[in-house]
C-alpha cells in the first residue's frame, strides 16, 4: 500500500527535522523543505495528500505560499503551523482555504491526528468528484441513446429547458426512461452539485407519504422514534422527482401545491415552517388532464408542474434505437456476467425489430439481459430472443414470467386484505418494507384495493 504523502513547509531547519522524523516514525512519506520556492518546484512534481505549512517563512506569509499551492493541487488539504496563535490568525488561515491550524509548540501526536483528518476530508472530496464525474457521464445527453428523431427531439427539447428554473412534467408508458430523461435534465442544470431525490408516489402509502415528503418530529406519531428529514428538506437547492404523481391522493396534493406556491412548509408535530428551494420534474404515465376532468388531480397543482411538458415516445415509434440500445445492452451485461458476447444474429435483429414493445425499454433491457445468460456462444440468436410457441404464441422469457407472476400475485394479496400491506405482508411471509420495493417495481399502489 503507498504510503501518504506528506509536504511540510518551515524555515527553521531544527522543526523542519523534527517534524520529518515525527512523521516517518509514524509511517508518512515525508517532503520537507525550507524554502517557498522548493514548495512550489516540488508539488508541480509529486501529488500530495496534506500540506503542512509554518504560518511565517522568510520570504513568503504561509498562507499566501498555501493560496499559491492550491493553485497547482487544488484538493490538498494545508495545515498551518504558527508561533502566535490567536482567533484572528485561526479565522483568516480558515476562511483562505486552510484544513486547521495547530500553534507551536504542538504535541505531534495532535499533529496526527489532524493529518489523518485532513487526509480522509480529501479523500471523501476526491470521491464525491469522482462520482459526480461517473453520474455527469452516465446521464450526459450525448450518452443518452437517441438515434430516432422522436428521441432527437426530447433531448433538443430537454438540452433548451435543462438550464430554467421551470417546473417540468414527463409524460410516457412504463419503461420509456423518464427517470432517465429527469437525472439529465438535473445533471444539466445549475442545480446539478445539489441532491437529486426521486420518489415513487405510487409506491408509499398517503399516511407515510406525507412523512417522506416533507419530515417529521420525534413523537409526531408511533413509531417516530426520532425526528427525520423529509425529502424536500434534503433536496434543497436541488431537484425532485415525483415519479407517477398522477397516483398521489388530493389531501397530499393540496400539500404539495402550498409547498410549491409558499415555498415552505412544516414537517408533521413541528411549529415551524421550513423554507426550501427545489426544482419539481414530475412524471406519470397518466394524462393528467383527463385526470383534471376526472376529479382526480387539482387543476392549480397541474398548472403548477405543467410548465413545460415532456412526452416520451414508446419504444413501437422509435424503434431507429432498437439497434444501438441492443448493443448497449449486450456489452452492459456481458461485463456484468463474464461473457463476451458481441453481436445479434441477423434473424434475431429481425425478430427484435418487429416486436411491438408494450414494456418498452425496459422489456428490451430484460430480452437482452436473458438472452445473454443463456446463451454460450458470442453472438445471440433468434431462438433466444423473444421465443414463440408453435410459431404464434410469444413465449416469455423467465424474467418475464417470474415478473408477471409476482405482479399478479400482489394484485390478489391486496384485493384479500383490501389495500392493508401490513396484513399483505403477514400473509405473504415477507416483510412489509420488500412488499413495498415489490409494489414500486409493478407500479402497483395500495390505495387501488381499498374498500
Amino acid at each position: 500500500m503507498e504510503k501518504t504523502k506528506i509536504l511540510v513547509v518551515d524555515d527553521d531547519r531544527n522543526l523542519l527535522d523534527l517534524i520529518r522524523m515525527r512523521l516517518e516514525a509514524s509511517g508518512y512519506a515525508v517532503f520537507a523543505v525550507d524554502h517557498e520556492n522548493r514548495a512550489k518546484e516540488i508539488s508541480t512534481k509529486e501529488i500530495f495528500d496534506v500540506a503542512v505549512i509554518d504560518l511565517q517563512l522568510v520570504k513568503q506569509e504561509g498562507l499566501q505560499l498555501m493560496e499559491e499551492l492550491h493553485l497547482i493541487q487544488p484538493e490538498m488539504p494545508a495545515i498551518i503551523l504558527t508561533a502566535h496563535g490567536s482567533i484572528e490568525s485561526a479565522v483568516e488561515a480558515m476562511t483562505r482555504g486552510a484544513f486547521t491550524y495547530l500553534t507551536k509548540p504542538f504535541d505531534s501526536r495532535e499533529l496526527i491526528l489532524q493529518i489523518e483528518r485532513a487526509r480522509e476530508r480529501s479523500q471523501l472530496t476526491k470521491e464525491i468528484s469522482r462520482l459526480k464525474e461517473l453520474l455527469e457521464e452516465k446521464f450526459n445527453f450525448a450518452n443518452i441513446i437517441a438515434k430516432s428523431e422522436p428521441m432527437r427531439s426530447v433531448l433538443d427539447q430537454v438540452a433548451q429547458i435543462a438550464g430554467t428554473e421551470s417546473n417540468v412534467a414527463i409524460y410516457g408508458a412504463s419503461g420509456t426512461g423518464k427517470e432517465l430523461i429527469a437525472k439529465a435534465i438535473h445533471i444539466s442544470s445549475p442545480r446539478k452539485n445539489f441532491p437529486f431525490l426521486a420518489i415513487n408516489c405510487a409506491a408509499i402509502p398517503e399516511s407515510l407519504l406525507e412523512s417522506e415528503l416533507f419530515g417529521f418530529q420525534k413523537g409526531a406519531f408511533t413509531g417516530a422514534v426520532k425526528t427525520s428529514k423529509g425529502l424536500f428538506t434534503r433536496a434543497d437547492k436541488g431537484t425532485i422527482f415525483l415519479d407517477e404523481i398522477g397516483d398521489m391522493s388530493l389531501p397530499i396534493q393540496a400539500k404539495l401545491l402550498r409547498v410549491l406556491q409558499e415555498r415552505s412548509f412544516v414537517p408533521l408535530g413541528s411549529n415551524n415552517p421550513v423554507t426550501v428551494d427545489v426544482r419539481i420534474i414530475a412524471a406519470t404515465n397518466k394524462d393528467l388532464k383527463e385526470e383534471v376532468q376526472k376529479k382526480n388531480f387539482r387543476e392549480d397543482l397541474f398548472y403548477r408542474i405543467h410548465v413545460i411538458p415532456i412526452e416520451l415516445p414508446p419504444l413501437r415509434d422509435r424503434k431507429e434505437d432498437i439497434p444501438p440500445l441492443v448493443e448497449h445492452f449486450i456489452n452492459k451485461y456481458s461485463d456484468l456476467m463474464g461473457k463476451k458476447v458481441k453481436a445479434v444474429a441477423p434473424a434475431a435483429m429481425q425478430k427484435l425489430m418487429l416486436h411491438d414493445w408494450p414494456g418498452n425499454v425496459r422489456e428490451l433491457e430484460n430480452t437482452i439481459e436473458y438472452a445473454i445468460a443463456m446463451t454460450n456462444t458470442d453472438t445471440l440468436t433468434e431462438d433466444l430472443i423473444l421465443r414463440t410457441k408453435n410459431g404464434q404464441d410469444e413465449l416469455l422469457t423467465l424474467q418475464e414470467a417470474r415478473a408477471r407472476f409476482e405482479k399478479t400475485y400482489l394484485q390478489n394479496l391486496l384485493k384479500i386484505t383490501s389495500g392493508n400491506v401490513s396484513k399483505a405482508a403477514e400473509l405473504a411471509g415477507k416483510y412489509r418494507a420488500d412488499l413495498y420495493n415489490l409494489m414500486k417495481k409493478h407500479d402497483i399502489a395500495p390505495q387501488d384495493f381499498k374498500g
